[in-house]
């Protein structure tokens, strides 16, 4: 094992130690979607993104965020639209904070359209859409 791989374990050993109880996922259809852009001086970009899904075979709806800053460089977001079908991964609030029914965004995949928010490798995702059709049975 080299140098990078080594690194790379511990980074992710670190960070499932950090979020490992709050790392969740969800799937479902898009109902409203709301994307706001602010620039500072045109110098510094700000992209915020929320995203309310109703998941599938449920009655619920699921609230989640996506925050992303750059300088320089406006932050690029995917193309979403209503009735989308979606597979959000991402963080759980706090205990104890106001934000705790909602889920800040990791990554996103669209199976509507197969894009994804962060390119995964090649199998995973079809991995995950087994996984959420083994759940559901």
């Amino acid at each position: 094992m080299g140098f990078r791989e080594k690194l790379t374990e511990s980074y992710t050993k670190n960070y499932l130690r950090k979020y490992g109880d709050r790392i969740t996922q969800a799937q479902g259809k898009v109902m409203s979607i709301k994307i706001q852009e602010k620039s500072i001086l045109w110098i510094f970009h700000k992209l915020i993104v929320s995203v309310v899904i109703k998941p599938d075979r449920s009655k619920n709806i699921i609230k989640c965020y996506y925050k992303k800053n750059r300088w320089f460089k406006k932050p690029e977001f995917m193309t979403l639209a209503q009735g989308h079908s979606l597979i959000i991964q991402g963080l759980k609030g706090e205990k104890g904070k106001s934000d705790r029914e909602s889920i800040q965004v990791l990554n996103i995949i669209n199976l509507t359209t197969k894009d994804q928010l962060v390119p995964l490798e090649g199998d995973a995702v079809k991995k995950i859409q087994q996984s959420q059709k083994i759940k559901y049975r």
